[in-house]
């Protein structure tokens, strides 16, 4: 199975940085490092030795995992042929084990990416298959001429009626070859929403695993009418060849629709039907044990579309939410060891398995239904010579019975009007009749991320971005804020946010954005959310910002910051137009913080 620079040999430093950096390299991409882990794991597998190819500990792992299990190489045929990439792990023990099924994720890499993933399971005692969903993979391996050999035929179909129908093949191959004695689909991102999609069609799954996971397609990359452009362009980017060579006329069409902002209800109708939601909500739904794992600062998946999936599901379920971004928390650990110690959000998932697919007694049972990290609340310190943070102690987790019981009180902030510092402020009291309004701006004055992926890793690795709220533009956005000195919050929830609007133009485009701001007048991000507008005159409208656990210190402001634009959706301003915000009596602007 030589591939290209397979057999060259993996360094333990660059295990480690994989396990505390993640898989992706500054541009979104895979690491080639990462890939190398990869191809080096499986090589070491069919070698049955991982002498020259990995470090002591992994070639450990390798040789105890082949103390357990068989490995080999499957192509696993869909309905009309298509050769699916897989890769099984056999138990040699006598008698029925249990099997863990993992689609691939959204990577070009397909499933070799989580090979270390497989032999932690495979040395727990499941049989594992692992496949890539059809379309997904290098079409040409890396510094090679031959095809990736994690690659599957056939177009990607976005996990819609295909990919359950293959997910089904898949069982259908895997009982005939072990008899298993229960089924868990675990994936991570797109494996994750494959999981959860095949188990409500299939009642032959008996648990799933969804990491860094989907409730709703059609809302996670459009809502309140703006596209999210940039995670699109994101996914784009990672199916390992031209869109045109890897999706299906129907795909492309709605792409297109996409890319485009036209006969957006078409694109829809297509996300809902990949919304494991609208499953979840059928009279007819199982109680399938469910295990969430998300972020609050999600780049691709936002969290309030997960958060309503989880509220309808039936049955055991548990969701955790940790700091920042798509598989940056168990991500890393799907890939290498860490020398800190096992992956915390895969033990627990984990745990999870061995409970429901094995019968463990292990606490999973008494789990409460949610337990959130809270943002930023860990311990750092300066890490030598490269300017960035390292954490010495977690940040705080909090466990609730069920999501409807984060949030105690809500605290009602009215908008005023700017005073001397140009800003408006933040408060308890009934404040109508003012207008303020901003021109729109070439460039945003906040983002909410600098690149999505990346930023939430250093958000997990214990280096938020900091915003200097000193230096935006007033002219080109309106902040308001707390008053200086104030106590502290704990938000704990779903902000909500009501403004009057009106436009220079029929169409606009306005995100708004919470900050937790210093005395220096330095900041770090609750949370955001954009909303697009069609207007005819002045519109009173309200909308969810992002959910968040996130400790407001004594001292600290709470700010607002309301723009036009920001690099990860679609905009309906047009720049040098002016947007007007007010507040009328009846309507007052205002923010709803969740309080717990």
């Amino acid at each position: 199975m030589s591939q290209g620079d397979s057999t060259i040999g993996i360094t333990a430093e660059q295990v480690s940085r994989i396990a505390s950096e993640g898989a992706w390299d500054a541009h979104g991409g895979v690491r080639p490092e990462a890939v190398q882990l990869a191809t080096n794991l499986v090589e070491a597998l069919r070698n049955r030795s991982g002498r020259g190819l990995l470090p002591g500990e992994l070639s450990d792992v390798v040789a105890q995992a082949l103390n357990f299990v068989v490995p080999t190489f499957p192509q696993i045929r869909t309905e009309e042929g298509f050769a699916l990439s897989a890769h099984l792990l056999r138990q040699v023990a006598t008698g029925p084990r249990p099997l863990v099924v993992v689609p691939a994720g959204w990577t070009p890499v397909g499933w070799p990416l989580f090979e270390y993933a497989y032999l932690s399971l495979a040395i727990r005692g499941y049989h594992v298959l692992a496949y890539t969903p059809r379309g997904i993979g290098w079409t040409k391996a890396p510094y090679s001429e031959l095809p990736w050999f994690g690659t599957s035929e056939g177009k990607v179909n976005v996990a819609g009626p295909k990919d359950w129908s293959d997910g089904s093949r898949v069982l259908d191959f895997a009982i005939e070859k072990l008899n298993p004695s229960g089924i868990a689909f675990l994936g991570e991102s797109y494996g994750s929403g494959i999981g959860q999609l095949v188990a409500a069609n299939d009642n032959r799954v008996d648990v799933v695993v969804a990491l860094s996971t989907w409730g709703n397609l059609a809302s996670s990359l459009y809502e309140n009418d703006t596209r999210h452009l940039k995670a699109v362009a994101a996914l784009l980017s990672l199916t390992g060849g031209e869109p045109a060579d890897k999706f299906d006329p129907e795909e492309l069409d709605i792409l297109a629709k996409f890319a485009e902002g036209r006969d957006m209800d078409d694109v829809v109708e297509w996300g809902n039907l990949r919304a494991p939601e609208n499953y979840a909500q059928s009279p007819d739904a199982r109680e399938i044990p469910t295990f969430y794992s998300n972020t609050w600062h999600e780049g691709l998946f936002a969290a309030n579309q997960v958060l309503t999936t989880f509220n309808h599901l039936r049955g055991p379920k548990r969701l955790n939410m940790w700091i920042g971004d798509h598989a940056a928390p168990e991500g890393p650990g799907l890939i290498a060891p860490s020398l800190a110690g096992p992956n915390l959000p895969l033990r627990e998932a984990y745990a999870w398995l061995d409970h429901y697919l094995k019968g463990e007694e292990n606490g999973v049972r008494e789990w409460p239904q949610v337990s959130n990290q809270v943002m930023f609340t860990y311990v750092t310190k300066s890490a030598s010579g490269n300017g960035q943070n390292v954490i010495v102690e977690h940040a705080r987790r909090e466990e609730s019975a069920t999501w409807s019981e984060v949030t105690t009180s809500t605290e009602v902030l009215t908008l005023t009007d700017a005073d001397g510092s140009g800003d408006g402020g933040l408060g308890a009291e009934s404040v109508s009749g003012w207008e303020r309004g901003f021109t729109v701006g070439k460039e945003p004055e906040v983002v909410a991320m600098d690149a999505i992926m990346t930023t939430g890793q250093e958000e997990w690795g214990g280096n938020p971005k900091i915003y200097h709220t000193n230096e935006i533009d007033r002219g080109h956005a309106l902040v308001w804020s707390t008053s200086e000195g104030g106590v502290g919050r704990r938000i704990r929830g779903i902000p909500r946010l009501q403004l009057t609007v009106a436009s220079s133009e029929r169409s606009a485009t306005v995100v708004a954005y919470l900050l937790d701001v210093a005395p220096d007048g330095d900041a770090r991000i609750i949370t955001h959310e954009p909303n697009t507008l069609t207007l005819d005159g002045p519109a009173t409208v309200a909308w969810d910002l992002q959910a968040a656990a996130y400790d407001v210190p004594d001292g600290h402001r709470v700010m607002l910051v309301v723009d036009g634009l920001d690099p990860l959706y679609s905009t309906a301003a047009v720049t040098d137009s002016t947007i007007t915000v007010s507040s009328p009596e009846g309507a007052l602007s205002h923010l709803e913080l969740p309080l717990g």
